[in-house]
């Protein structure tokens, strides 16, 4: 098997901001598997939160380089299984576990959510993201893409306002991430009047270890509140479904399709509702996203749509929010 590594700079439309950050451009990796004339391609972007760099990832990566091109890949699981057992970050195992189930189910000649069973004409759509800016610039965004459903980024002193000011230019359904930014009084006290304003759930409100306030908003809050920063790996499912109404799950933070489908599973046997969100990745990674979308309550893989320019081909997101899937097996994904 070969491997090779190569790192992106995506421009991005628009500077985009959270309650934490803000950038203009975001670095990826892209990861390439390739065997019996067959290319995997998986996908993972940097991420300063979690101290993540596309060079600390390559550097991780190179250090068993010889051992994953001598690795006999007969089930994607198996190999994911040999890269947690070799101490690899979440994010790098991320690209090599999207790569290893593109590459799979190109040998097998199958889209993956034909290998899992869950067909592709059932399925949530995605929202399109509104960074903190200027209400004027928010506005301008949203007119700028016309969209079904909006997840609005607050975290500011006047976040009801701008919800308010935002609600004038759309009938669009909205969402809510305040990434961390909020208390549990603020947030038991925003539910209401967000809720008003056609707010479908809040999304990790409060910080991440916060979960006596998080105990307070799930028997407050008059919405239904999505963990995120709250949720990283397997192990947080559980503890996540005490605290919140569902989970966001990120491939990149859990360590690929591999968890996600085992995190999916265990949700939904607890009763929660079951996100999957990107982390502005492009087609690479989208189009592995998509593979899971049938499975999911909600989803938020706008990743190329907030791009000046995509690099690769797969999954195709229209107007409507709705999924035109490759005819390519896999994920479906070319780079260009």
């Amino acid at each position: 098997m070969q491997l090779d590594l190569k790192k992106y700079v995506l421009a991005l439309k628009h500077t985009f901001s959270i309650s934490r950050e803000s950038h203009d451009f975001q670095n990826t990796l892209i990861v390439s598997l390739s065997l019996e004339g067959k290319t995997g391609y998986g996908e993972t972007t940097s991420n300063p939160y979690y101290n993540i760099t596309v060079e600390s990832m390559m550097a991780e990566i190179e250090t068993i380089r010889k051992e994953i091109e001598a690795f006999h890949i007969d089930h994607p699981e198996n190999f994911h299984a040999f890269l947690t057992s070799k101490k690899l970050s979440n994010f790098a195992i991320c690209a090599l576990d999207l790569a290893a189930w593109d590459l799979f189910g190109k040998l097998q000649g199958k889209p993956l959510y034909n290998i899992w069973g869950t067909g592709n004409t059932s399925y949530p759509i995605t929202n399109y993201t509104i960074g903190i800016a200027p209400v004027e610039k928010m506005v301008e965004k949203m007119k700028e893409m016309p969209w079904p459903i909006y997840k609005i980024k607050l975290g500011t002193d006047d976040d009801v306002a701008i919800v308010r000011a935002l609600r004038e230019h759309t009938d669009a359904i909205f969402r809510i991430d305040a990434n961390c930014a909020w208390s549990a009084s603020e947030t038991i006290a925003n539910a209401p009047l967000l809720k008003d304003l056609g707010v479908e759930f809040l999304e990790q409100p409060l910080k991440a270890d916060d979960w006596e306030g998080m105990e307070k908003v799930m028997h407050h809050s008059v919405l239904p509140v999505i963990a995120d920063e709250s949720c990283i790996v397997e192990s947080d499912v559980q503890k996540c479904a005490l605290h919140y109404s569902g989970i966001n799950i990120k491939l990149t933070k859990c360590g690929g399709i591999t968890p996600a489908l085992r995190m999916i599973a265990e949700a939904k046997e607890m009763g929660i509702k079951v996100m999957i969100g990107c982390m502005t990745e492009s087609t690479v990674g989208i189009s592995a996203i998509a593979q899971l979308v049938p499975q999911l309550d909600y989803v938020d893989m706008d990743g190329p749509l907030l791009l000046k320019g995509d690099i690769a081909d797969g999954v195709k997101i229209l107007p409507d929010g709705k999924l035109v899937f490759s005819e390519l097996n896999g994920t479906g994904v070319t780079l260009r």
